[in-house]
């Protein structure tokens, strides 16, 4: 198989998982209707655990003292982010919710610069700038309403989804340095899903009362967990991993990006969420600035330091 086919079928994949990636709000927003924010998080990746420890059973008997501190922590802020993105959901639209995840992407260049003392480039500041502006347009003022009668104007699920992408860029942040300390992907995928999902076991009874046994008896509801498990969280993040070691980073993130672009699309279709001009012109923002923020040494014609 030749490099530029191969590029090309990651390339794919990239544009698969934020199409998936895109879908899971939809089916999240749908799901909540059913079963707690907790529980829908601990399920989720205690499939995606059990479904990657199936197909690489070998590498279990790997695991050290190492690889479970790495992937303990990577498995906090992996669960911490989703928590606050599911709740999120519950009170703001799942289009919002979409576009204002992506404000990580913006946060990660800007956080590393306390931690690793490099200042940032000065398009992150400007994409800093209009991600401000987008989000400002898509979740401030106005008196239209989504099709789920939930007010688009800024609200507390709009909070948790800015924060959510706090704790993203933390997850994308402690990774790296993962991958710096040799660690192996696939161990720290697999421990990052069975920590992520063994806090959420351990926090759903206090936030989310007892487990919904009869509700997960709907067929429905079932269907959405194995998506959830299987499609957004073990398969997308598999295709990650390999999309990132075929493709050019600044192309991945570019693919990866649209997934607030399918996640508003999707909702729409099946959610039948209104979105106004206005909220329109913000998402258009948002995207620019997370293309700004992650292609910008092209966009500007700047030699990368790296």
């Amino acid at each position: 198989m030749n490099s530029k086919f191969t590029s090309l079928l990651a390339s794919a994949g990239l544009l698969l998982t934020a199409a998936i990636w895109g879908f899971a709000f939809v089916v999240v927003k749908d799901s909540l209707d059913y079963i707690g924010s907790f529980y829908m998080v601990a399920i989720r990746f205690s499939i995606a655990a059990l479904g990657l420890g199936l197909i690489f059973f070998k590498k279990i008997k790997l695991i050290d003292k190492k690889h479970l501190i790495m992937g303990a922590v990577t498995g906090f802020f992996l669960y911490a982010g989703y928590i606050v993105q599911t709740v999120g959901c519950f009170y703001t639209t799942a289009g919002k919710n979409a576009f204002l995840t992506t404000v990580y992407v913006i946060l990660i260049p800007i956080i590393s610069w306390p931690l690793y003392k490099k200042r940032p480039a000065f398009y992150v500041f400007i994409a800093a700038i209009m991600s401000l502006a987008g989000i400002g347009l898509l979740a401030l003022g106005g008196n239209d309403f989504s099709g789920s009668g939930q007010a688009s104007s800024f609200n507390r699920g709009d909070v948790l989804t800015l924060i959510c992408g706090l704790f993203y860029a933390l997850h994308i942040l402690w990774t790296e340095k993962c991958n710096k300390e040799s660690c192996d992907v696939i161990i720290i995928t697999m421990l990052q899903f069975f920590f992520a999902g063994l806090f959420g076991w351990l926090t759903a009874p206090f936030a989310d009362g007892p487990f919904p046994l009869e509700n997960l008896q709907n067929i429905k509801v079932v269907g959405s967990m194995l998506y959830l498990g299987l499609l957004s969280s073990m398969l997308c993040f598999s295709l990650q991993n390999i999309g990132l070691k075929y493709v050019q980073s600044s192309l991945a993130s570019l693919f990866l990006s649209f997934e607030s672009v399918f996640g508003v699309i999707f909702s729409t279709i099946f959610l039948h969420e209104s979105l106004s001009l206005r909220m329109a012109f913000g998402c258009l923002l948002i995207f620019g600035a997370v293309i700004l923020a992650e292609n910008g040494n092209k966009i500007c014609g700047l030699k990368s330091k790296n």
